[in-house]
């Protein structure tokens, strides 16, 4: 059969005869010879995988285990607690070691590849990759104690490859990451660096705020040591402050993650919980501004309770307790705290608690808080939920109005998500609780709090803006102007000052309970340093003036709460089955168990000798 030359086979032929040898050796080069990424590209890559697996990790780790039994919501939204607040089942999970790792490891050894006076001006670059993964290992290890860290990564590096690295106890990962931070820093502190610029997504090329990253992580890994080795905790809390390198100490130096423009964190409702009556009230009645970006408000503004007046229905009496009435008995405005303070409330966490008659205004919502009109019906919520813009924003909102009332949204209301991983608020904070412990440090324990509250306020408000938050610049169901103005959300003149006159924020008496219990709120919008906080202090404490441990009843039986989350059960299937299952047994894990019991028995290295759930401060 005769053969058809086509037009582009033969185009084809004239290329190859015009392409000479070396053409040809070109392209049938070692591929790694011939791909060599910018350095900038894989970093930004790196910082990206920073935070991963947001959706799983929110909606079962924190939402489903972490914010329960640290006391700051209930697992559901549309109720308390059950007894079943201490169990555990599925868990998310960031795999560092799939793409971040693998990152870091390459770009350091590309740049070790690179000439002495390449080295030399790449170092800055290459201390970055340590921060990078000590901070998601440190969530990790908080959760399941030692991990695979000081040989993960090194298969293509080593001969023989290898594949079954070793567990690093937690001991020795916060001696390893000490060693990587102090090394980084005076790597990100040289001179004459090569610029990586806008491909570094948190600082903008500015090596010396990440150099102050490293010296939080420092403070992280030295308050996770307070119970086990005092002494070397206060000496890590001295270094920092005392560091050439500086330690963030301003708003403008907070870590701020951002994956782009398009990002708006996960796509599906996460279920964020009801909040705790303890911590709202607390916040409440101290009007402690970050109450505002935390929670959300009710549905309970000025139209619905006329809407409750008209249908002659009775309103919730920790709403009815501040509603003013006109001379014809309808709504007038608010007293007490006004707008928006009467518009958060939490509920009672005690499983004991919801089958009590009395708590039918928190957990009867849906029967008690329902209204009809003309055939149209509606129901509110009278207290506050998570506010889960915090964790991604790419939803719209409707605000509450009378049932037939208007229909007011948000509807093209979807920035790009901004995640908080570390900030000048925690880094004071931190410092003014080692001053307490008995750190020399230059500033006194209450300007470090001081600044670390107003830090905190600063931040969430910011983060509060960024992400659209729905009541941020006004509350639109108000007609009346002053009413809707008052209802905002956004941080107003003067009350941070206010709040740190407040009695609850004057560290002159019991004020290791106070520092914690502001890490605390803090760390509120931050939940892998959150658990460690409460493991660590003991608070909150049981029959606390300030803030009260709300203790877990069934049947008045105390619940056990979990201290460490679950470890599967090794296989034999697993190549790293034997580092796996010494790692365990060094721990005294049962794995595969998800006994409360056992999980709060069976503790992680830190936490060993650290202060029971309630017990209060140890030192």
């Amino acid at each position: 059969m005769k053969k058809n030359i086509t037009p582009l086979l033969i185009l084809l032929m004239i290329l190859v005869a015009s392409c000479d040898k070396d053409d040809f050796a070109e392209l049938n080069s070692d591929p790694s010879s011939l791909s060599d990424p910018d350095l900038r590209f894989s970093m930004t890559k790196s910082i990206e995988q920073m935070y991963g697996n947001d959706y799983t990790v929110w909606f079962y780790n924190n939402f489903d285990y972490i914010y329960p039994w640290t006391q700051v919501t209930t697992p559901s939204s549309g109720g308390g607690n059950s007894e079943d607040v201490i169990e555990m089942g599925e868990v998310g999970t960031q795999n560092i070691y799939n793409s971040l790792i693998p990152n870091t490891r390459d770009i350091r050894a590309r740049i070790d590849a690179m000439s002495e006076t390449e080295q030399e001006a790449r170092k800055a670059l290459r201390a970055m990759t340590f921060p990078i993964q000590i901070q998601p290992a440190i969530t990790i290890t908080d959760l399941y104690g030692s991990m695979v860290y000081s040989e993960a990564g090194l298969a293509p590096y080593t001969t023989p490859a290898l594949l079954t690295p070793k567990y690093d106890t937690q001991e020795e990962l916060f001696d390893i990451w000490l060693e990587e931070l102090d090394a980084a820093i005076e790597d990100l502190s040289a001179t004459n660096q090569f610029e990586i610029g806008d491909q570094d997504l948190i600082y903008n090329g500015d090596y010396l705020k990440w150099a102050k990253f490293c010296n939080l992580l420092k403070l992280k890994i030295a308050a996770r040591m307070i119970n086990t080795n005092l002494s070397r905790a206060l000496s890590i809390a001295e270094e920092v402050a005392n560091s050439p390198a500086g330690y963030m100490n301003d708003v403008s130096d907070d870590f701020i993650y951002k994956r782009g423009i398009n990002y708006r964190g996960t796509g599906n409702p996460m279920g964020a919980g009801a909040g705790s009556i303890d911590l709202i009230d607390f916040m409440a009645q101290n009007k402690d501004p970050r109450l505002k970006v935390l929670f959300d408000k009710n549905s309970f503004n000025g139209e619905v309770v006329q809407a409750f007046i008209d249908a002659e229905q009775d309103l919730p009496p920790y709403i009815e307790q501040y509603v003013v009435l006109d001379e014809a008995g309808d709504f007038e405005g608010w007293s007490g705290p006004g707008e928006p303070w009467v518009r958060y409330y939490g509920v009672p966490l005690s499983p004991d608690a919801v089958f009590k008659a009395e708590n039918n205004i928190y957990f009867n919502q849906n029967i008690n808080n329902r209204i009809n009109k003309d055939g149209v019906e509606k129901v509110y919520a009278s207290t506050s939920n998570f506010a889960e813009r915090i964790t991604r924003t790419g939803f719209s909102f409707t605000y509450p109005t009378k049932p037939g009332g208007r229909v007011i949204q948000r509807t093209d209301n979807f920035p790009p998500l901004q995640v908080i991983l570390g900030t000048s608020a925690e880094t004071n904070l931190y410092l003014a609780e080692f001053k307490l412990l008995g750190a020399s440090l230059p500033n006194d324990a209450q300007d470090y709090f001081n600044k670390g509250v107003r830090d905190s306020a600063l931040r969430l408000d910011m983060l509060a803006e960024n992400n659209g938050f729905p009541y941020y610049e006004e509350d639109p169901v108000y007609t009346d102007t002053a009413l809707s103005q008052a209802g905002a959300t956004k941080l107003k003149e003067g009350e941070i000052d206010d709040l740190l006159n407040q009695p609850a924020y004057n560290l002159s008496s019991d004020g290791l309970e106070k520092v914690y219990i502001q890490q605390y709120i803090n760390f509120a919008a931050t939940p892998g340093d959150l658990w460690t906080t409460v493991r660590r202090s003991g608070i909150p404490k049981t029959a606390s003036e300030y803030l009260p441990r709300d203790p877990f009843l069934a049947g008045g039986t105390p619940l056990t709460v979990p201290r460490r989350f679950t470890v599967r059960t090794p296989t034999e299937d697993n190549k790293n089955f034997e580092n796996m299952s010494e790692a365990y047994t060094e721990q005294g894990f049962t794995t595969g168990s998800n006994i409360p019991q056992v999980l709060n028995t069976e503790r992680i290295w830190f936490d060993k000798s650290n202060p029971n759930y309630g017990a209060g401060p140890k030192q």
